[in-house]
């Protein structure tokens, strides 16, 4: 009887600290970096290619222009993912636009609201391309469970980079 009362609780201390951590983070950041060796103008001009992010994303099916503005900020997009089997619709609205400097986009993918924020420096030819990404979910247990997969969010997204690169320097 001892044993199961030390259980429980154990249980019960696991689960009261998973959900105290929708409370206590509200968002889960993170960065990631690649380095091109291509100049920022062509680095640049090939990540703002609504349409050629499936080279580096494998997981895209289809884009769909909802929106777009002339001068891109504001500009709205429904991409198809396929994610195991299962198909996800999220919307990516462009945030800003700064050519050769910056780029930041935000997705809505169900319970899960994605802020990316792109930036380019170049030096001696060589593009650097930092993610700097923030996410948060409207659902409270989602909430809890972000920051428990945070580093796997990073490697995917610096897998996508690093994707993005090999498109890039493949040509």
């Amino acid at each position: 009887m001892k044993t199961i009362k030390v259980i429980l609780i154990i249980i019960s201390v696991l689960i009261g600290a998973f959900l105290i951590t929708g409370l206590v983070v509200k968002e889960t950041t993170y960065t990631a970096k690649v380095s091109i060796n291509k100049p920022v103008a062509e680095v640049f001009s090939t990540f703002a290619k609504i349409d050629s992010v499936k080279n580096w994303i494998p997981e895209i099916q289809s884009v769909e222009t909802i929106n777009k503005n002339p001068g891109i900020t504001g500009s709205v997009y429904n991409l198809v993912l396929l994610n195991q089997g299962e198909k996800i619709t999220m919307t990516e609205k462009i945030m800003a636009y700064i050519p050769n400097e910056k780029m930041t986009l935000f997705y809505d993918a169900e319970n899960m609201l994605k802020k990316d924020d792109y930036l380019f420096s170049e030096e001696n030819g060589i593009t650097t391309v930092t993610l700097n990404a923030s996410c948060q979910s409207d659902s409270y247990v989602m909430a809890c469970i972000f920051p428990y997969f945070k580093s796997t969010f990073r490697e995917q997204d610096q897998s996508y980079l690093n994707n993005f690169k090999a498109f890039l320097e493949e040509k």
